[in-house]
Formats: structure tokens, sequence, C-alpha cells
């Protein structure tokens, strides 16, 4: 009864208030060729005693005790105990949308401690309670822009993280915003010559990623003045939030969206993650989701409100910036801890050592192996191309309990057998050492 309230009974006595004989009479509507008829092929019940011990089996079957280099927008930090410990308290862990300022002033205060965090990160003015994760902020970031410009072209570097342009072409197809891509240098930063070429007085907005898929870090200023000569505004995608720590940040963007997993937020198979996005007060008013804002109450004791909610749910459909559902207020208040726990000066550390770390393995595996784009600043990612197949490596160095880099082939076929690797803080150098030896194929 616990997980199926609806006892026999109750569902006989549903089916007779609708009028309805039995499930089959239900869903008659239905062609019979497209119901359904067999059990599903799923095991019978468990005990809890038995559905503890089956999850401890596959526990055990995971990458536990693993150096993992897999990075591709998705990165292995360490995670301070005390974010569990937190977020654990039920008036985090349970506490829905904050729409009643009244009642909701501890959530509602630290969405605005993330969005001030992340303004300082970012080098914007303003930024919202946050988004689903990078790739809907990526999009989310180009329809800010169309919105703004009233122009319908997308410019977009082939160096952002393929799965994103790929959820971007997703909300363009059936919203008239053609996308043209601009390939990327020997150094592995966007072509700027492609760049200028590719821009024209129907462009809104050209979107890079610093450091993109492949590690490098753009030149944000000189592509920022390509843009902006043209009347485009420019929006600058972060995967790894980290960099923030050591690179400098983006300020000459119109636009930034980041994913902010990096800080505190497991891998988790995927998510869920925590989106950013944040930009000029002038734009604030086309700014996607919701915008927690501080003020004083009668008595002149400060409190926190939605300062702004440009969604279909609070205003006219028409007139809505996004669909966005909600903001991940618990994963966002998983990074604002992170961030607090760190400060300033801890970032900057923890960005240097990933800085290190990555540099270290570069160079070892030059050894073996050609490290591609040089001649570039790069953050805690490369890309290494070998004369084996770059998946087979990864396999292989699974039996070593090391999780390699991700193959580039079924996104960058001109690039043959090369992957891209990622070292940050928790990577050994014995890790290293092995994998770099492990790529001479």
């Amino acid at each position: 009864m616990r997980y199926l309230p609806k006892s026999p009974a109750d569902r006989a006595e549903m089916l007779r208030e609708i009028g309805a004989a039995n499930i089959d009479e239900l869903f008659s509507h239905i062609p019979a060729e497209y119901r359904f008829k067999r059990d599903l092929k799923v095991p019978g019940q468990f005990s809890e005693s038995e559905i503890i011990d089956y999850f401890k089996e596959r526990s055990s079957e995971m990458a536990a005790g693993y150096g993992i280099m897999l990075g591709a927008g998705a990165y292995y930090h360490y995670r301070p105990v005390i974010i569990d410990s937190l977020i654990s308290r039920g008036e985090f862990f349970t506490a829905y949308t904050p729409y009643q300022a009244e009642i909701s002033q501890g959530t509602l205060q630290a969405i605005f401690e993330f969005q001030t965090m992340i303004c300082e990160l970012t080098g914007m003015e303003v930024a919202n309670a946050s988004l689903y994760d990078l790739s809907t902020g990526v999009a989310e970031g180009v329809m800010m822009a169309h919105r703004v410009t009233g122009r319908s072209e997308t410019v977009i570097a082939k160096s952002v993280h393929p799965e994103h342009r790929e959820v971007l072409g997703t909300y363009a197809q059936y919203m008239e915003m053609p996308i043209h891509e601009v390939g990327f240098g020997e150094n592995g930063r966007v072509d700027l010559a492609k760049l200028d070429a590719a821009i024209t007085d129907k462009t809104a907005c050209v979107v890079i990623q610093s450091p993109n898929f492949f590690g490098t870090i753009e030149d944000v200023a000189a592509i920022a003045e390509i843009a902006h000569k043209k009347g485009a505004l420019l929006v600058v995608s972060i995967a790894e939030a980290l960099s923030l720590g050591i690179v400098k940040p983006p300020a000459e963007a119109d636009i930034v969206t980041m994913e902010a997993q990096s800080f505190g937020v497991p891998l988790g198979f995927g998510g869920p993650y925590v989106g950013v996005i944040a930009t000029g007060e002038k734009f604030v008013r086309q700014m996607p989701g919701r915008l927690v804002g501080q003020t004083v109450d009668k008595q002149g004791k400060r409190g926190f409100v939605l300062t702004l909610s440009t969604r279909e749910q609070h205003i006219r459909r028409e007139k809505a910036t996004s669909n966005i559902c909600t903001n991940q207020g618990l994963i966002a208040l998983v990074a604002t801890i992170y961030m607090t726990i760190y400060g300033r000066e801890g970032l900057k550390d923890l960005a240097k050592q990933n800085l290190a770390k990555a540099d270290y393995a570069a160079k070892e595996f030059a050894k073996n192996a050609k490290v591609l784009f040089g001649g570039a600043p790069r953050f805690n990612e490369f890309v290494v191309q070998t004369s084996g197949d770059a998946k087979a490596i990864s396999d292989k160095l699974l039996d070593q309990k090391i999780v390699g880099g991700l193959p580039l082939k079924k996104f960058y076929p001109e690039l043959g057998n090369a992957a891209v690797w990622c070292a940050t803080e928790l990577v050994t150098k014995a890790q290293i050492d092995l994998a770099a030896k492990a790529v001479r194929a």
C-alpha cells in the first residue's frame, strides 16, 4: 500500500464512478494493436532486505577508487562532507519554489547569495536563481539574445560542447532561428577570420565556450570586439566553473551561461546539475527564469522576495521569456555552500592545482602520443591524438582502475583517433603516469 496506494476495491469503485466496467473498457479508444497485453519483464517483488542487498551488489560494480580522467562537461572534484549535512536539513530538502516569501526567507536568502557569488565570479551585473543545466542554459541565452536584438540568426563556435549544440538545434528548429557553425584553428580556438565573415546584420549573437570543449581558453575580448562591431551580442558558455578561480572572467560578454556542477555537485549519472545565466542589468527584463531580490519590510528589516519571474506561470504566456518550470534550488544551494567553504582564495588555489595537474599530464602524454592544440592557454583538459583507437585505449585502462578520456571521433571525425582528457585535483600522479603509458598504441 505504501507504493501502490489504490487497492483493487478502490480501482473498481473509481471505474464504476466514471462508467467503465473494467480497465480494458477505459482504454477502448486506443486501437487494440497499440495496447500492452503482457506483464512487464521486470523481477518480482523484493522484500526490503532483498532490495538493500541488491543495491549493495550494484554499488560494488561502480567505479569506487578509480582515477577519473574523463571530463567533457562533467567534472570529478572533491565534495566537502559538510555539503550533504547542510542540504539534508528539512527546510532545504523538502522546500518547494519560494512563491510565498513570508515562509521562504531561508531559501530566498540562499538563492540571493548564489546570485551574488555568480555575479562576482562571472563579472556580470545580475544572475538568476539558476536553470536546469548548461545545455538548456545555452539555448536560453541564445533565445534571450534574439529577444534583445530582434535578429533571427545565431553563429556558434564548433568548439562549443557538441551535445549543447544539439540541444540548441532542437530548440531552434521550430523557432525559425538559423544556426551557423564556425570551425576552429590549429590552436583549438575559434577561427577569428571565419567568425568575422559569418556574422551578418541578421546575427543576434555569437556563442563560444571558454574553456572550450578541447580545454582551450578562447580570446573572449577579441571575439567580443568582432561581434559587437556588427551589432551582435556575445554569449559565453562555461562548462568548467572552477576555471573562474584563475581564468579572467568573461566581462566582455553580454550573456554568460555556465554549469556549476564542479561546485560540489556529484557526477550522479548526468544530473541533476545546475545551470547559470548572468547578464548586464540593462538586459534583466529579458532574462529567463526567476531572480531573487533584497528589500525591507514594514519594520525596516531586511527581507528577500522574488523580484522578477518572467515565466508563463506568473505572466501572460505571450510575454514569458522561458518555459523553464523551475530553478534547481537545492542544487544551487550545494554550489552556494561549496563557494562559501572555499572562498575566493580557496577557489584560486584549487584552480591552480587543476592547472598544474593538467600541465603535468599533457607533458607526460606528449612523450608517447601527440597532444593537439598547443600554443594557446588551457585549463584542466587537453586533446591527445594516438595511433591506436582512442576508445580501445580507454577500455583497456579500466582494467587498471582508470576512467580514460572521451573519444572525439563521433563529434569530430576530422581529428581521427583523438580523445579529450581531464586532470582534476583528485587524479594522482601515479594514475596520470599509468594513463600516459597506455596511450602508446
